[in-house]
């Protein structure tokens, strides 16, 4: 009738007042009106949602610093998880839990989120003396130290039907762990062989396994131990639950007098490159997606507990930890 002519709101009112009662046209104009105020509150609607979908936000990168025993977790589940839930890139790096503390304090690495294994590592990044790169941090998760072995070791039958102390002390067996000073779980494994002396009334059993703190031919970066016990160049080693579970690595449970165990924290480190992002990490962590696959890969899960002033916590953070109360 029109042909090609545009339907502007101009044209509408034309065509109702040439063909209609007045009546009609009312009605008509009621309905365009109505029509047209949906329309508009549509596009806002769509346009709020747009703005706030992860695809409109511009993509972030967190650089997650991290305990070596959580790289498979890391690298394989919790980094792809996070991206593809957040839009943002994750990049991680795996290391002893104080070798790491002393990077960040030196400088020498920047971090967005810190992960350690032993809560007190976090002690000498706190306060002005420690240049106060953290202020908080959150205790997530859990894992005990065990005796993991090589299942195609020729001591294999032996960690099978003796005790693993004996076994330990065989000659030739090959063991690998943690640098003490570096490494909480290094510390621990000093701790628990001191700690079997007593309990196994085996006086010397510590220096004959493991030798002198640093003994170069057992101390290993740890986030090579799993790798080298794979390939054959380690029989045994000590390791947190969650790295076996996960490299389905036999492992034998310590008795509960001797068991030690890493505690997982997390912050987000002063001076963060990118804060928002960090934020965005940690509170996946802490959401149901994220715990499920902490328990998938081999943690303990614990309610969250903060440590520092909940002031210094991001609110959003912070709502994470009251709903989980």
């Amino acid at each position: 009738m029109l042909g090609n002519q545009r339907w502007s709101g101009l044209a509408w009112t034309q065509v109702i007042s040439s063909n209609h009662s007045p009546v009609a046209r009312d009605r008509l104009h009621g309905q365009v009106f109505r029509w047209a105020v949906s329309f508009a509150f549509g596009l806002l609607i769509a346009g709020a949602c747009l703005a706030l979908s992860p695809q409109a936000r511009a993509a972030g990168t967190v650089n997650v610093l991290y305990a070596g025993s959580l790289v498979n977790l890391m690298e394989r589940s919790v980094g792809p998880a996070f991206d593809k839930a957040s839009g943002d890139h994750f990049r991680g790096f795996a290391g002893g839990s104080k070798l790491i503390a002393n990077q960040i304090k030196g400088k020498l690495r920047q971090a967005d989120v810190f992960i350690s294994a032993v809560p007190k590592v976090n002690d000498s990044l706190m306060g002005a003396a420690n240049g106060n790169w953290v202020s908080w941090y959150i205790t997530f998760a859990q894992s005990p130290l065990v005796i993991g072995y090589n299942p195609s070791s020729h001591f294999t039958n032996d960690f099978k039907s003796k005790p693993w102390y004996e076994v330990l002390s065989e000659p030739g067996i090959k063991i690998g762990r943690t640098d003490p000073k570096l490494d909480p779980k290094g510390a621990l494994t000093l701790t628990l062989m001191k700690r079997a002396e007593d309990f196994y009334k085996s006086p010397g059993l510590s220096q004959h396994v493991v030798g002198a703190p640093e003994n170069p031919a057992q101390v290993l970066p740890e986030e090579t131990l799993v790798g080298r016990l794979q390939s054959g160049q380690l029989d045994a080693g000590f390791f947190y639950s969650t790295e076996t579970s996960d490299a389905k690595i036999p492992a034998i449970e310590l008795p509960a007098a001797l068991r030690a165990k890493a505690v997982y924290t997390m912050t987000v480190v002063r001076g963060a490159p990118d804060e928002a992002a960090a934020q965005r990490f940690v509170s996946f962590l802490l959401s149901s997606d994220g715990r499920r696959l902490l328990k998938k890969h081999g943690l303990a899960v614990q309610k969250p507990a903060l440590t520092g002033p909940a002031s210094a916590v991001p609110a959003h953070i912070e709502t994470l930890l009251a709903k989980s109360k």
